[in-house]
Parts: structure tokens; sequence; C-alpha cells
């Protein structure tokens, strides 16, 4: 009887012991997954032997949280094999970095991550090369809440409202304004929302003066000098125009549009609304150094200005040491949204993703992968981050005004970003070198409408016209050079 008792006990433990394998199996499989010294290979775009400052501002935090995960930065393009770069007999070796991103994406070591920016990961989208991010942002629950809205948008309008990428910080520009002169002249100063015509005429009002005494209503940039050809892309990005096709093969400036365009700029510049290119620039002969120098905004010489978050730095910074320079007013400024068209009211200014983050859907890591990016992604690392001097972190919680101060900081990330015109543009560039010299001549045309030379319209068609006569060239021969 007692031996029979026994038995029935051994028999219980037994059972119970086989059923506690899987589980302590389970763990040690754990265990051993996480005490395991891996390494997490991270594409960039460019780089070279000194990743330094790539690591200390991504890479660091996550390998002192993580001991047993090394990470290894795979440049797609080594920037040393740009010397020599313009060299007519070296363009031929000018790398092409989608083709050479492509290459680390495959093979035999392929890379786990990679971080791009959005034409980039557009064309990774496109062809399959990135996993969808969705899947696993709900298996971990995720929380996207806290994510700035417009780049959480700007996004999802690359994956078709699908997110195969994550950025862990944004970079962008808002409408600075002089709020001084707006009650000197007794005008509303500008808000949120507005469409450029509304600034237009804001900057009508303001403008005033005569000589070196002029001061412009708004400009395009900062500094002072140059023509607003460049400049004026901020007014027409949002309409997605382009200067020529997606393949390079027929100018598209020919059109209603880009007339609109032209006319509404030569006339701003030729009323003196906006600087035209050719002002007499200030002159500093006392040898020092002037950090205002050139500066149309810090210098009081125009009432707006489009200017990016890390312009914040400069406008403390000079306030702060007014009583050091000569001739130099404190400005009292505050930002609104960059303005917008009433044909795309959501969308302005200069918002940039430029680390954009995606796992390589061939990865041979894709769960450490997913880790690095949902770190990076974290409340953790933005709190580390918030201090950025030049972008932002992508969770608005800790995004605040520098220095106690009270501004429009909701203007820099209210609207959506501009989506990519042409994914394919970095590749068309590589392929032929002097195709910037296409754009480039549009700005002869340009001029000559502000030297009232020829229409808008004019100068518009010759433009395509000479144009088309270049890039037919390139078909021929990519690389085509032009006088």
């Amino acid at each position: 009887m007692k031996n029979r008792f026994w038995g029935k006990r051994v028999l219980a433990v037994l059972a119970t012991a086989s059923l506690a394998l899987p589980l302590l199996a389970g763990c040690t499989a754990s265990e051993s997954k996480d005490n395991e010294q891996r390494v997490l290979r991270v594409a960039t775009l460019w780089g070279g032997q000194d990743d330094s400052y790539f690591r200390q501002q991504f890479t660091d935090a996550f390998e002192l949280t993580h001991p047993n995960i090394t990470i290894e930065v795979v440049p797609a393009v080594d920037q040393g094999s740009m010397y020599g770069y313009g060299n007519q007999e070296e363009q031929k070796d000018v790398p092409d970095t989608m083709e050479s991103l492509k290459k680390i994406m495959t093979g035999d070591n392929p890379v786990d991550v990679i971080v791009a920016d959005t034409a980039t990961i557009k064309s990774l989208i496109q062809e399959n090369m990135v996993k969808q991010l969705d899947p696993l942002m709900q298996e971990d629950k995720f929380d996207t809440t806290d994510i700035v809205p417009s780049v959480l948008e700007g996004i999802k309008d690359l994956g078709d409202q699908s997110i195969y990428a994550l950025t862990p910080t944004f970079s962008s520009s808002a409408l600075f304004y002089n709020k001084g002169m707006f009650e000197k002249a007794g005008v509303e100063p500008p808000t949120d929302n507005m469409t450029w015509d509304d600034v237009f005429n804001l900057g009508t009002r303001l403008t005033k003066g005569e000589g070196k005494d002029h001061v412009f209503g708004f400009s395009f940039s900062t500094y002072q000098g140059g023509s607003p050809y460049y400049t004026m892309s901020q007014y027409y990005n949002s309409l997605q125009l382009k200067i020529f096709d997606d393949k390079a093969e027929k100018m598209t400036v020919d059109s209603p549009q880009w007339e609109k365009v032209w006319s509404t700029i030569s006339k701003l510049a030729l009323d003196k609304v906006i600087p035209k290119g050719d002002e007499p620039q200030d002159q500093d002969d006392s040898g020092r150094y002037n950090p205002i120098q050139g500066d149309l905004f810090l210098g009081s010489k125009t009432a707006m200005v489009i200017g990016d978050y890390s312009y914040i730095n400069q406008l403390i910074d000079a306030n702060k040491n007014a009583d050091k320079m000569k001739d130099f007013t404190k400005v009292d400024w505050d930002v609104v949204t960059p303005p917008v068209h009433p044909e795309a009211p959501e969308i302005g200014g200069n918002i940039y993703l430029s680390n954009l983050m995606a796992i390589n859907s061939s990865a041979q890591n894709p769960d450490d992968a997913w880790e690095l990016i949902k770190y990076m992604n974290s409340e953790d690392w933005a709190k580390i981050k918030a201090r950025s001097s030049y972008e932002m972190v992508s969770r608005k919680s800790f995004i605040k005004p520098k220095d106690g101060m009270d501004y429009n900081i909701q203007a820099f990330y209210t609207l959506k970003p501009v989506p990519p015109t042409n994914s394919n543009a970095d590749k068309l560039y590589q392929k032929m070198p002097n195709l910037w010299q296409v754009s480039d001549k549009g700005m002869e045309y340009f001029n000559q409408v502000l030297e009232n030379k020829k229409t808008p319209k004019e100068a518009l068609g010759e433009w395509a016209a000479k144009g088309n006569e270049m890039l037919e060239k390139l078909k021929k021969n990519p690389k085509a050079t032009f006088q």
C-alpha cells in the first residue's frame, strides 16, 4: 500500500516536471537570446571612416541601453569616392546612391536598418524592399498619439497610408515676423494658415523707404543678395510643379501655372516688396566679426522672412548680445505657419524627414532592427534629444520653446510636409551629372524678366525650348556638357 502511494507521488512529480520543461526551455532560450552578443547593421546614404557624428546623434544611447547589441554603420556610398568629382574624366565614376544602397540591402550580408530621406524610402517601398511596420506597432502597442500629426501623415503619404518607416527627428521652417515693425505701421501681424497672397499683401503694406533705408515687406531668405530664382521654390513646391518630367526627357515649364509663379514673384521683386538680388549690401569696414551682417531680418531690413528652426538660436544669441554690437536693435519677433496655396491648404513650409528609419525586407536581424527603431522613436530618446539646436523631436510633448520663451512653436509642425515630386530624381542626376544645368538655365531667363526684357510667358517659352535641346543632348549622351 505504501509502495503504491509512493509510486503515485513519483508519477505526479515526473508529470509536473515534464510540464515545466517547455517553460524552462523557453526561459533559457530567452535568457540566451538576451545575453547573446549580436551585430545590427545600419545603412546610411553617405558616410566614411568617421561615423562618430551619426553615432552621437542616434545610436550611442541605444548601445548603452542594449549592451548585447553592437551597431555597425554601413554607408551606401563612401564619401571618399567623391574626391575628384567634377573632373570630366572622373564623372563616369560618380556613384549611384540608390544602386549602392540596394547592393548592401541584398547579398550574403544585408544590412538590417536603413536611415534615409523621403525620396529614398518611397522608392524602396515601391520596390517592396522595406517591411511594413504597422503589424509590429500593433503587436507591441507602439503609441503614435504623441507623434507630430504632420510628421506621421507625411510618413503615411509615402506608403499609401501604411507605415514603413519612423523618424525620431525632423526639421522645419516657419514665417518669422518683426512685431515692432507691424505695431509701428499699425498693421495687423500675420497669423497661422495665411495664403501666399495674404502674406504678399501684408508685405506690400510694410514695404517702405529708399536706398540704404529701404525695408522689404517679405523675403524668402534671411540672407542678403542673390536672385529670388532659387529661393522662390518655397512658393511653388507645394503645387508639385516640375521643371521637366520624371524621365528628364521633356520640359514642363511652359504652362499657365509656371507663368503665374513667375509673374507673381517678378512683380514683387520689381515693386521692391521682396529683394531682387542686386541691392547694395551692407559693409562693415571695422574688420571685426559682425554676426548680423548680411542678415535681412536681424538687420531690420525685412518685416517677414521664411527661416528654419535653427534660426531661433541666431535670434536669441543676437538679442542676448545686443549691447556688444554697434547699431543693432533687439528684434521683437514671433512665428506663424508658412504661407499656403488655396489648392493645398494643409501643405507648406519645408518639413524635412531626412532620418527616416526602415527595416530591410531581407534583414538578418529584424527583431533587433525593430528594437532600434522603437527605441529611437520612444519617449526616453525624445527626452534626451529634445534640446537639439537644429532639429525637433517627433514627439510633440517634448517640443518646447527655447530658454523659457513664449513663441508660437506649433507653427513649425502644424502643416504637412511637401511630398517628393519625383522619387527618381537622385538617380537622374547621378546618371546625367550636368542635368542641373537645365534647371540653372532658368535663372538666365528669369533675370531677363526682372530686367523687363521679356514677359514671363516669353521667358518660360524660351527656357522650355532651350531646355528641351539640352535634355535631348543628355538623352544621347548622359555625360554631355553645356557652355
